[in-house]
């Protein structure tokens, strides 16, 4: 069996057309997570006004030398001050208040002296000083949030700041998770054959999806059965737009998936390609949905998920990436395992900016320690032309957080 290189695999998965015109509406307090569909314009300055940033004597910058000077009033936030100053005359204004007309710097007030109705300055401050400037914060036609932008709690506080009520985004998209074979007891089911292992794939690749932005079918598990696998694949694809299945793709007897795809009427875009782990996956297409049937160990699962399942979500998203990769520098020697693109679990750091890779508590071994993904965990790329590297070679490093 021949396989593509890992390369030519995401060229592949890049020039998948998917359809990234489809958008919802929804509150923006039900928004966080979700993912812009549309550019956030700023429709006006921010301030509008020069406004006061702290809480002040708003006066003209001419009268900082005067002996005195009178207070004609107060200046509450949100109140909509009309008066208009003259030289020898401050009003007292609070943070957030439009200053007043006249007005051009704020003298803090703990730089004054008040007696008889007046302010003596006891510390001049510079001209301008503590007033924000119109478009301090940004100016009216600014694309402020991008689309494709996740939506955290700093685009809500803007969005909210623009009286955006309702937000439009992307919709989720559906991957229904299946894991096969005969071998695996799903949560919750008891057996007293010893050779069964618990599930722990579906609830992996659950989780995993969820964060990367898409709603999750969580179909069980499936044992190995021509027939059986075949109505759970179809009834996935009735409801989701991509259906993950782990197990049943490599080459032994019982290997059943790879044989059933084609029956379903699918389009076979890759199957194997030269990465460990997981070089027997498939990618399959049919009526604008995909099937991707991942290997059945945990880790190499996983790896390959965020591979070529991530980047599918991220499409449907309308998002640029999938995934952050970064490069950094190897505090430890590398032995390189095979001559295949590897994908290694390692611990990631930062150091005075730079990124940093170590293996330390990082077993070797099958691609089913799972338990190498826990903690600061990252994936280090290693191509197929690479060969041990040693410490204080660069390598990339796709980080596994933020998705």
């Amino acid at each position: 069996m021949s396989f593509l290189s890992y390369e030519t695999s995401q060229n592949m998965l890049e020039l998948l057309h998917i359809n990234t015109t489809r958008y919802e509406k929804v509150p923006l307090s039900s928004s966080l997570g979700r993912v812009l569909t549309q550019d956030i314009v700023a429709a006006f300055h921010d301030p509008q006004f020069p406004t006061a940033s702290m809480d002040g004597y708003a006066l003209m910058y001419q009268d900082m030398d005067a002996p005195t000077v009178t207070i004609i009033g107060e200046n509450p936030a949100g109140s909509d001050e009309k008066r208009v100053l003259l030289s020898g005359e401050c009003i007292k204004t609070f943070t957030g208040s439009i200053m007043p007309n006249g007005a051009d710097t704020l003298i803090q007030i703990e730089n004054v002296t008040v007696k008889d109705g007046k302010i003596t300055i006891n510390e001049k401050v510079a001209f301008g000083s503590s007033v924000r400037p119109v478009g301090e914060g940004y100016r009216a036609g600014d694309i402020l949030i991008e689309k494709g932008t996740k939506i955290g709690f700093a685009e809500i506080g803007v969005m909210a700041g623009l009286n955006h009520v309702m937000v439009q985004v992307a919709p989720r998209p559906s991957v229904g998770v299946i894991a096969t074979g005969s071998e695996i007891l799903d949560l919750g089911e008891n057996s007293n054959n010893p050779s069964q292992i618990r599930s722990s794939n579906n609830y992996t690749l659950a989780a995993l999806f969820e964060s990367a932005g898409a709603q999750v079918l969580q179909l069980g598990t499936v044992g190995d059965n021509k027939e059986s696998i075949a109505k759970s694949f179809e009834n996935a694809l009735v409801c989701a737009d991509i259906l993950v299945s782990t197990g049943g793709v490599s080459v032994g007897d019982y290997d059943f998936v790879k044989d059933i795809i084609p029956r379903l009427g699918a389009e076979v875009v890759f199957k194997g390609v030269a990465i460990k782990p997981g070089k027997h996956i498939i990618l399959a297409q049919k009526e604008g949905k995909f099937i991707v049937s991942l290997p059945g160990f945990a880790y190499s699962s996983t790896v390959t998920a965020v591979l070529y399942v991530l980047p599918l979500i991220a499409k449907m998203l309308g998002k640029e990436a999938p995934y952050k990769i970064v490069a950094a520098k190897l505090a430890d020697d590398f032995k390189k395992r095979s001559k295949l693109t590897e994908f290694t679990a390692c611990n990631i750091s930062v150091e005075e900016g730079e990124y940093f890779v170590d293996f330390e508590g990082k077993k070797t071994g099958s691609s089913a320690i799972l338990t190498n993904l826990l903690g600061a965990s990252a994936l280090m790329i290693s191509g197929e032309e690479d060969s041990d590297l040693s410490a204080g070679t660069l390598v990339n490093v796709i980080l596994l957080e933020n998705f």
